[in-house]
């Protein structure tokens, strides 16, 4: 039989062991390829707020390489393991490691760029789809079109070239060291099994609980004002990256076998075949693969993590924008009001007109705060805030009442009031001490005025007397909060181009609800699609990794599913403990992954958006949902070597 020959039958021979490395190499390919054909589309230009498109997407891209890359050199390594005893057959024939390695070259070149050439074609054709869902998710009133880019097509045939020429070298590093004898013992080597469990692996598995328990703690105290300075608040982050990180490893190479040891002594040793399959099986390779599966556990607690902070920023854009404006339109100057005004007249637009007068005002807010600071610039003493009439907003207050109102979650988390107590309003030359109420969620006056801080609305007389007595230093520019509604609110959308197209006083700060509503979708829209291409490709990545593992143990533990076959079990006994044990394989790195990044949106969601749990809940089940077809997809594979084991 010639080379070619040989060549030939051998891709034929191991096509089918190859199938989802092809599919894999062809996913990661077309995901690349149609995400670098963003990076050079026209289109791009109109995804712009705060953040330019094209840089956004070409920064991501750098990311996208090293997760393909990764993925890639890890499944190739497991493919050339499982057929460690295939070289070795050939070398016992004579055959040089030269001549085989140019065989498995011949043979990896015909599947890894025959999958690039695939990849490439589905990119292109899923490059309109991905635009249309950046247009959707950004806002953008735009055609998608299919557009095909001869620069994305160079870069990613120069990309996946260089990939090709790492596992080249892989595979050759791979062959060169390893002798005839190694060959065939190379894939049961690779992995621990049977070993006894030792002291130090149930003190360290003991510690990684702690280790991890202690970092969520430490996460869930972050903002609460426990940490008063901002080099404490560093040092705590840091100890719960660390804690939470090496608590995962220990996690995984103590922890696990420790409490399935505990379950199995609970048995007196007496398992069935199903818990044989499963608990004594997890408890080795777990401990084996500890680094890897604290690699995929953070990276995918990372992922969920920053695709639910991005969601929540895109879900609480209408609220965070009502925070900011309260009303459709807000305008600080009269003159801007009224050319604007008339505008809408002249459209046939209907709406009403409310000013609120707004006077800047020291509150002395000591005995309130929760909280004291170190270290940072902040007089509780004597804070500045807007402070409003009750007669502006129909609430009824004594004279020595003060209600809070408009308080963001964020400076709330940052600078913490109570509930009630006792604040002194500073005139110029007057005090006026009051009951302080607590604090109403409701936004009365544009951000202009608060930035972020609460509205203090006071009894009528009060605020006259405040306003004769105000010190001229801290007042805004301007003294009147504007505020124009719609009472058609379809006419929004007219509304708002009216207000973008007038030249408006550039120094005054005028605001339309929409375009800050629109601002904010664009921008978070861009980072939650970057982010969520991003924590695709890690997804896939990761299960055919996790998948793979289970193709190797399956094939390897094939020789004990004939022995129990013949002892008379049936294929539904052995798939039982299997699927138990796929459930564990996939289940225990998911759930660690999602405890992760739970207590990490939940340290710091505030910083992001008004809404976390119906984003984050959304964020979670998506990635559980694709997360389990690996799982699913790993039963199967089970349920076939098992079928082929007798």
């Amino acid at each position: 039989m010639s080379v070619n020959q040989l060549i030939v039958k051998n891709f034929k021979k191991n096509l089918k062991n190859y199938y989802l490395y092809i599919f894999a190499l062809l996913f990661s390919v077309a995901l690349y390829f149609s995400f670098v054909t963003l990076q050079f589309d026209p289109s791009m230009d109109d995804v712009e707020g705060s953040i330019k498109g094209g840089a956004a997407i070409k920064a991501a891209s750098v990311l996208l390489v090293a997760i393909i890359t990764i993925f890639l050199l890890y499944a190739n390594t497991i493919f050339i393991k499982r057929r460690s005893k295939e070289i070795g057959l050939f070398q016992l024939f004579g055959m040089t490691k030269q001549r085989i390695f140019r065989l498995l070259t011949a043979e990896n070149f015909m599947i890894y760029f025959g999958s690039l050439i695939l990849g490439i074609f589905t990119g292109f054709a899923l490059s309109k789809l991905v635009m249309m869902i950046l247009f959707k998710i950004t806002g953008v009133a735009d055609v998608a079109k299919l557009h095909f880019s001869t620069q994305a097509l160079t870069q990613t045939l120069l990309v996946f070239t260089v990939i090709y020429l790492f596992i080249m070298i892989m595979n050759y590093i791979f062959i060169k060291k390893q002798t005839i004898l190694s060959m065939f013992r190379v894939q049961s080597s690779s992995e621990e099994k049977g070993k006894k469990i030792t002291w130090f692996e149930i003190v360290i598995g003991l510690l990684g609980i702690v280790m991890i328990v202690t970092g969520y703690f430490v996460s869930s105290k972050l903002f609460d004002g426990d940490f008063t300075s901002t080099n404490i608040l560093f040092l705590a982050m840091i100890f719960i990256l660390g804690s939470v990180i090496l608590g995962t490893y220990f996690f995984y190479k103590g922890s696990v076998s420790f409490l399935f040891q505990l379950i199995r002594k609970k048995k007196d040793g007496y398992l069935k075949v199903g818990e044989v399959l499963s608990l004594s099986s997890i408890m080795f390779r777990m401990k084996s693969n500890a680094l890897l599966l604290t690699i995929i556990t953070t990276v995918s607690a990372l992922a969920i993590g920053l695709l639910s902070l991005s969601y929540i920023s895109y879900y609480s854009a209408e609220a965070t924008a009502k925070q900011q404006v309260p009303s459709d339109f807000a305008f600080t100057e009269t003159n801007d009001a009224e050319r604007f005004t008339q505008a809408l007249t002249d459209a046939g637009i209907d709406y009403k007109q409310e000013n609120i007068d707004v006077i800047m005002v020291n509150v002395d807010i000591r005995e309130i705060l929760q909280t004291t600071f170190e270290g940072v610039s902040f007089d509780s003493n004597s804070m500045t805030l807007p402070v409003i009439s009750e007669k502006s907003v129909g609430i009824e207050l004594s004279k020595e009442e003060t209600l809070f109102t408009g308080y963001s979650d964020l400076m709330q988390k940052l600078i913490p009031l109570d509930s009630e107590g006792k604040i002194t309003l500073h005139g110029k030359t007057k005090s006026f001490p009051q009951t302080y109420l607590g604090m109403e969620k409701e936004t009365y006056v544009s951000s202009y005025y608060s930035y972020g801080m609460p509205t203090a609305i006071v009894d009528d007389s009060v605020f006259n007397q405040l306003s004769k007595d105000k010190e001229i230093e801290i007042q805004s520019l301007s003294s009147t909060n504007i505020a124009i509604d719609l009472l058609d609110p379809k006419q929004n959308q007219e509304a708002n181009n009216i207000f973008l197209s007038m030249k408006l006083n550039e120094n005054a700060p005028n605001d339309s609800q929409l375009h800050t509503l629109n601002l904010q979708k664009r921008n978070m829209g861009l980072v939650m699609f970057i982010v969520g291409f991003l924590g695709l490709s890690f997804l896939v990545t990761s299960g055919c990794i996790l998948y793979f593992k289970q193709m190797g143990e399956s094939e390897e533990e094939q020789p004990t599913y004939t022995i129990l076959r013949k002892l008379g079990f049936t294929q539904g006994d052995l798939l039982s403990g299997l699927r138990v044990k796929q459930l564990f394989s996939f289940g225990i790195p998911l759930v660690i992954g999602l405890l992760h990044s739970y207590f990490a949106v939940q340290s710091g969601w505030f910083l992001f958006g008004a809404e976390v749990w119906t984003p984050m809940i959304i964020v979670m089940a998506l990635y559980t949902i694709l997360y389990s077809l690996f799982g699913i997809l790993s039963v199967m594979y089970s349920k076939k070597v098992i079928k082929e084991a007798l």
